[in-house]
């Protein structure tokens, strides 16, 4: 397994430090307690989607290690990967892991886009990541590093569709900013940012596009609990041979231009 060693600058990932920094030591119970319980269900629904099977999983944007360490309890003969771009959360889920005695996980500190890998997953999940991520890479990056018939699948928040659902929303975030973020300085800048980053968030259909160039099959959206996230699945057509043809073929023409 491997980094990218030269990064390409991308300010997303300043939106990412800007959210995020300090929030590592209350991540577990926010997530818990903002959503009133339902991540959990939601990480249960994306643990009952991954394949069966003794092949490696690999979990992006792993975070404190919430849903990598439910797949490695799920699993236990299975080999997990999990991949965060922050320190601070890799910490707590090192931690997690020496408290549990957990043998079939290892961490990467690492950007998503930037992480490669000569294994091949059977599946490849994250949750919370696509509204960040460059989906056009990460999904092309996805693909190389699935076996045939692996699995993707990502999660996160969506915006609403109906008026009646969008006024509850709105109103969810007002109450939390003007309570928890009160109570939990370190998250007021997500509770300014993140409604509207979902509002504005092309995520899904970023997403499908990618899936498509990608050659991806079977691709399925499953909305959950009132339209507050989603969950997209897709798999790994069998390769027959034309990468290196759809790779020029996305390529830019000036970056095949051979040097004068």
């Amino acid at each position: 397994m491997k980094t990218d060693p030269s990064p390409i600058y991308d300010s997303r990932l300043e939106l990412v430090d800007r959210l995020f920094t300090g929030t590592g030591p209350t991540y577990d119970s926010m997530v818990h307690w903002a959503t009133f319980g339902i991540d959990r269900l939601w990480k249960r629904r994306m643990l009952e989607l991954i394949p069966e099977g003794n092949g490696p999983v690999l979990d992006l944007a792993c975070g404190t290690g919430i849903s990598t360490l439910s797949i490695a309890r799920r699993f236990p003969h299975r080999q997990v990967v999990g991949v965060e771009l922050r320190d601070e959360y890799l910490q707590l889920a090192r931690e997690k892991i020496r408290r549990e005695a957990t043998d079939n996980v290892e961490l990467v500190l690492c950007r998503a886009e930037d992480f490669h890998s000569a294994t091949r997953f059977d599946c490849i999940t994250s949750s919370y990541l696509a509204k960040y991520a460059d989906l056009p890479l990460l999904t092309r990056n996805c693909r190389d590093m699935l076996r045939p018939e692996g699995v993707l699948m990502m999660h996160d928040f969506t915006y609403p569709p109906r008026p009646a659902l969008i006024a509850v929303w709105r109103l969810y975030f007002m109450v939390m900013k003007q309570t928890v973020a009160r109570v939990f300085p370190a998250w007021q800048e997500i509770y300014q940012g993140l409604p509207r980053l979902i509002e504005e968030t092309q995520w899904l259909a970023t997403l499908q596009d990618s899936l498509a160039r990608n050659r991806f099959s079977d691709v399925r959206l499953e909305y959950l609990t009132l339209y507050g996230s989603a969950i997209v699945r897709a798999v790994n057509a069998p390769d027959d041979g034309d990468d290196e043809a759809r790779r020029l073929a996305e390529e830019p023409a000036a970056a095949r231009q051979p040097p004068a």
